[in-house]
């Protein structure tokens, strides 16, 4: 009986979903407009243009090497599941985003934390007319010589990348129909808010002198914190014994995707063909190099030997570091900032590898949210004179740093909160946390029917019995 229950709830939540997906599809036929969205303005710059259309392709290159990046790092039996909760991301991202997220996000102010919805419902309005020559909505980012529609889709890989990192903290034990809800509701109820209150000039961290680059807040920090919140939701998992990453050499070619799609994530953030933008490719060079080579010579200095993984999870490290202020420092800052903050993600790293405090099974938090946090506390030293030599009138320096701080507190909690409570809702919907049995042979068997090449070596889940034998069992 507990088989069979189990098998009408698995295919309840999938009628659901496949019901909005077929609800979507039929409103697209409606929402639209037909005529005249892509008729290219003569107030376009057409440098900026080609630009943004080339960091929009990088960024979005991150997530799959972001895929790379974890699977490579999980047990043979895990590698397909972790890679694919990456994966999944752009395309339901992408649904949400075109259909109401890009509102949220960017839509006409709601009280400083949210956008209306409605504005670009199904992408209405979103086309190449620039984003002065928007009907509904004033976004007023740093230029407007760029299509809204460019604009829509660069911020729109931000989106989807931002929940594929939360993912490391769980790997190895969530459920994916039970992660796709969580990630979906986390997009719309914690990613949304953050970039309008953040990127939206009426936004309320806008409002306080708080700067974000490329994401060191929106991305990072609150990446960061939600993983956090899952690995104390989700718990540890059942044993860590063999845990060795299944293959490096995915974790370096994710790494080398990563410091490549890191350039449109930096660079692209100036939205133009610009200095700044040439000075956020020089910084988040420079600072993923420093840090690459920080972390190997630091873990010598310990008694370790260089390892590729060291290599590789500093160099991201840096990545993650610069991104805050990417194109506000000058190019020693960067190196200054991303020696220091890789310190930090290391020593973060060790002491909760040694106190097990709790299973963030890819150091997400110690190195994404840590990150994402110092950089944000350095922006608020570093950037200010960017900022100030156009803006005489502007806060003092004490204040501004301030503001970061307690715009970092803020953000900090909201994301815990919510997404502690996230987990625990989507959790009463659909258990997140897979059964010990399904553990124990791998999630790629266990929620995906599928192996990795490699797997057979490990033994583990050769000659294991199916979830249904082992219902049957129970009975």
């Amino acid at each position: 009986m507990e088989s069979i229950s189990t098998r009408k709830r698995i295919k309840k939540r999938w009628i659901i979903l496949f019901t909005l997906t077929a609800l979507i599809s039929v409103l697209g036929l409606f929402a639209s407009p037909r005529e005249g969205n892509f008729d290219l303005a003569n107030d376009n710059i057409y440098a900026n243009v080609a630009w943004m259309i080339t960091a929009t392709i990088f960024v979005l290159m991150m997530t799959p090497g972001l895929s790379f990046f974890y699977g490579g790092m999980v047990r043979a039996k895990n590698v397909i599941s972790t890679m694919l909760q990456s994966f999944i991301v752009m395309g339901v991202v992408s649904v949400i985003w075109v259909v109401f997220g890009f509102g949220l996000a960017f839509g006409d102010d709601w009280m400083h934390v949210i956008g209306n919805p409605v504005d670009f419902f199904m992408f209405k309005n979103v086309g190449v007319q620039n984003i002065t020559g928007a009907d509904t909505s004033a976004i007023g980012v740093a230029t407007t010589t760029i299509p809204l529609a460019l604009f829509a889709l660069f911020q729109m890989k931000f989106a989807i990348i931002t929940p594929s990192l939360i993912t490391g903290s769980f790997a190895e034990r969530v459920r994916f129909s039970g992660y796709l809800i969580f990630m979906i509701l986390w997009v719309i109820i914690v990613y949304c808010p953050l970039a309008h209150v953040t990127w939206h000039p009426d936004g309320l961290l806008a409002q306080w002198h708080v700067h974000d680059f490329a994401g060191g807040i929106v991305v990072h920090a609150a990446s960061g914190v939600a993983a956090l919140a899952g690995a104390l939701f989700l718990g540890k998992r059942t044993s860590t014994k063999n845990s060795k990453p299944a293959n490096v050499p995915f974790v370096l070619l994710g790494a080398a995707m990563l410091w490549l799609g890191w350039f449109g994530f930096n660079g692209g953030s100036s939205l133009a063909a610009d200095g700044v933008a040439v000075s956020a490719f020089l910084n988040t060079n420079t600072a993923a190099a420093t840090a690459m080579v920080t972390w190997v010579v630091f873990d010598a200095l310990r008694g370790h030997k260089p390892s590729a993984m060291g290599a590789a999870i500093g160099a991201v490290v840096g990545l993650v570091a610069i991104t805050p202020c990417a194109g506000w420092v000058t190019v020693g800052e960067s190196i200054f900032i991303s020696f220091i903050i890789t310190l930090c993600c290391n020593l973060a790293v060790t002491w909760k590898s040694r106190t097990h405090s709790f299973d963030d099974a890819l150091d997400v938090f110690p190195t994404h949210g840590i990150g994402g946090i110092l950089g944000t506390v350095f922006t608020g030293i570093f950037a200010y004179g960017f900022f100030a030599k156009d803006d005489p009138d502007m806060i003092s320096h004490t204040e501004f740093f301030w503001m970061h701080i307690v715009a970092l507190i803020v953000v900090c909690a909201y994301t815990f909160v919510m997404s502690y409570a996230l987990y625990w809702l989507t959790n009463k919907m659909i258990p997140m946390r897979v059964s010990r049995h399904s553990e124990e042979i791998g999630l790629d068997r266990s929620q995906h029917d599928e192996e990795y090449g490699n797997e057979a070596s490990t033994e583990l889940a050769e000659d294991s019995v199916t979830d249904e034998q082992w219902f049957k069992g129970c009975e």
